[in-house]
């Protein structure tokens, strides 16, 4: 079966629990994902959704896999460009590992089985820069300025 896929592998210096609370939790996202909040029990079958400051929902989906504080696995579709929502679910999975004494590797794998996704190029842009704010977050305190602001793309 051909398809779309993106991968993605950082190693930042936290905790495997920091690291899964700033991919889960609401205040995190909020301050190195240009000011967006995900909402979810996060629990298998429960919904999952991301919306952008005005309330909007962004992305939705659900949520497959728990393995706290190693593996999240959900699906995510892009509510907003039609031609991307057309697209259905992709699947996204977190796999978080200790490296040495002081940090973790975070892999990240975006995919769906339509060569040529729409959605997956359009991930496979935004998330370095998602993944760079959230390490400066979690290595300095801080997040990547230019990511700390929403800026409509509509």
């Amino acid at each position: 079966m051909a398809e779309s896929k993106f991968v993605y592998v950082t190693y930042i210096r936290t905790t495997a629990e920091r690291l899964w609370d700033a991919l889960t939790r609401p205040e995190f996202t909020r301050a190195y994902w240009a000011e967006t909040i995900q909402h979810s029990k996060w629990t298998p079958g429960s919904a999952w959704e991301i919306c952008v400051p005005d309330g909007r929902v962004w992305d939705s989906g659900e949520i497959l896999e728990v393995d706290h504080p190693r593996r999240l696995v959900l699906t995510w579709r892009n509510e907003h460009f039609p031609e991307m929502k057309a697209e259905g679910f992709t699947c996204l999975t977190y796999e978080i590992e200790p490296f040495g004494d002081d940090a973790v590797k975070l892999m990240l794998t975006h995919e769906i089985a339509i060569p040529g996704s729409k959605v997956i190029a359009a991930v496979s842009n935004g998330w370095p820069a998602v993944l760079a704010s959230l390490k400066s977050l979690l290595e300095t305190g801080e997040a990547l300025s230019a990511m700390t602001k929403w800026k409509d793309c509509a």
